[in-house]
């Protein structure tokens, strides 16, 4: 059984602008080799609020509330990209200038390894704006941020302890912590609190 052409009638794979579409793609895009912004499109510069020539070459580092968070961010999805290949999770970025510099916001956050033996050494990954949806509503510590991000995708504590390398006795007290700072009764007001626009 052959896969129909999706190309419109007479159209050749030459016709397809690729360069375009990575530039006018609705959602931020960047191209990584060992974790380095090696090309971006419009969208991504626009949503960290910086020109193309401050975030070509630079570490996707600039991009993180935190030191600590990128390189916890790096070991913990290494591991998820070597085995699948691909990687998707909801986290807390941080713009890099313009009127918002310094902000932090939510993002959705997809990657492909090109070669998951080695899943850092080249990529492509693609980012979503969701602070329309999801303003961060707290002054948030980086682990407190981690944490958030991994109780909104359903995670018990157990599980969280074990992706981030700490007891789940800590992330229970990040998680009365953050409760307090949302004002929830509940983990799961918690969540909606979060989650809530």
């Amino acid at each position: 059984m052959t896969t129909p052409d999706p190309r419109p009638p007479g159209a050749s794979a030459a016709a397809v602008d690729y360069a375009l579409a990575f530039e006018l793609a609705p959602i931020g895009l960047a191209l990584s080799r060992q974790r380095i912004i090696v090309d971006c499109n419009q969208r991504l510069c626009e949503m960290f609020g910086a020109a193309r020539d401050e975030l070509v070459g630079q570490s996707f580092r600039v991009l993180y509330p935190s030191a600590d968070e990128y390189e916890r961010t790096g070991a913990r999805i290494a591991p998820l990209l070597g085995r699948g290949g691909t990687y998707a999770d909801d986290r807390i970025m941080r713009r890099v200038g313009g009127r918002f510099a310094g902000e932090t916001f939510w993002c959705h956050v997809t990657g492909r390894a090109l070669r998951p033996q080695a899943p850092h050494e080249a990529g492509i990954w693609s980012f979503e704006d969701l602070s329309a949806r999801r303003p961060v509503r707290a002054e948030l510590t980086p682990r407190e941020r981690e944490v958030a991000a991994l109780v909104m995708d359903g995670k018990s504590a157990k599980q969280i302890g074990r992706l981030l390398g700490i007891s789940h006795r800590t992330v229970e007290v990040y998680r009365a912590k953050l409760m307090r700072k949302y004002g929830a009764a509940s983990t799961a007001e918690l969540v909606h609190r979060l989650l809530a626009a």
